[in-house]
Formats: structure tokens, sequence, C-alpha cells
């Protein structure tokens, strides 16, 4: 048996929009009583007033100066952090760090609710954004990891709540009433841990096509 498929590497959480690290506090210490080391960043403004790629930036920097470079890592995303790390995956390299990626209750399709705002992150979360199209346009490439997305259908912040479904890998809809008790509702976290412990993909399945 190769062991390593089944080791559990550091854990890094990526907040959503108006929240901060401290949001995971209960998955946080879930996780913690369970054997893994979870980490998490406060994303800087939080609001929207820069656009999700430039937070991307800091999920990048944040784990260059965390973490030692031939370290792997499981990301998992909250709502607008979701996609804020499918950014840093996708575009900033994180295909070769992370190994086991979660988005919970994430607009990978976009919200209306983002109409609200002409803030700029709140515009590349709308609904066919330029934004989200260019980063669904090879959304398979988060093929080569683990891939799971979490939402519930009663979402009243990602609608319609089924955005945050994807064309690859795998789902796990979990009937929560509220957008923010899905870092918190025991079913949740029951889905999230396994997720973090599903079998890593070997790596040079995931790194073929860098």
């Amino acid at each position: 048996m190769n062991t390593e498929n089944q080791q559990r590497n550091p854990v890094l959480l990526v907040h959503g929009i108006d929240d901060r690290g401290a949001v995971f506090h209960k998955m946080t210490g879930y996780l913690g009583l369970q054997g893994w080391s979870v980490y998490s960043l406060d994303l800087v403004p939080n609001n929207g007033d820069v656009g999700l790629d430039k937070l991307a930036k800091q999920v990048a920097d944040y784990v260059t100066a965390t973490f030692a470079p031939e370290q792997e890592l499981d990301l998992i995303g909250f709502s607008m952090g979701g996609i804020v790390s499918r950014y840093y995956i996708q575009r900033l390299g994180g295909i070769n760090r992370i190994q086991r990626f979660i988005t919970i209750s994430s607009p990978h399709h976009g919200t209306v609710v983002a109409y609200g705002s002409q803030r700029p992150g709140c515009i590349q979360m709308r609904p066919d954004s330029i934004f989200l199209k260019d980063l669904n346009s090879d959304a398979v490439i988060l093929e080569q990891l683990d891939f799971t997305s979490i939402w519930t259908p009663y979402d009243l912040m990602i609608v319609p709540a089924n955005s945050s479904q994807m064309p690859v890998g795998s789902e796990v809809i979990v009937p929560v009433a509220l957008h923010p008790w899905m870092l918190t509702d025991p079913r949740s976290l029951a889905a999230v841990k396994a997720a973090l412990t599903e079998p890593i993909k070997l790596p040079f399945l995931k790194k073929a096509s860098s």
C-alpha cells in the first residue's frame, strides 16, 4: 500500500467577503482535534474593494511565507474564498502545491446578489462576468487534484444556489438553511473531513500537463 497516498496535509482556509479567518473557528477546532494542522489568513480588504485576482496573490504570498517549498497542502475556500482559491490554483501556480481542494458554497458561476455592489470583487462574482468566464474556461485543470464542492440548495447568498456546482470533481449537497451555517453545521464538517481523507492523486498524474 502507498501510505503516502493517505497522508494528512496542512489545511489552509480562505474566507469569504466581509469575513476574516476567525469565521473558521469551529472548523479549525474540529479538524485540529482530529489531527490536522490548520491555517487561515485575513484577506485585505475583505469587502470586494479589490479584484479577486489580487486577493489570490495574498494567498500565494501567504503560502510562500508559511510553508516549506516542498510542502504540499489542502485548501478550503468558503464562498468568495473558493473563487479566490481557484484563481490561486489555476493562475498563480497553486496547482503544483494543492492536493485536495474544497469549496463551500462558492459562486463558481456567479451570484445575482453581486449586482448589489459596484465594487470590483463583486462585479467579478456576477453571473457571466468576464472574470468567471475566463476561470471556467479551463476548469478542467481541477481534475488534476481532488476537488470537492460542498453546497446547500437553500443558499440565499449564492443565487441560484446551484452556481456552486461544477462539471469536474465531486459534490456534496448539505441541506443547511443559511449560508454562514455551512461552516458550523455538523453535516458540513463531516463532509469536509471526508473530503480531506480522500487518497491523494499521484504526483505524476497531477503534474503531467504542467
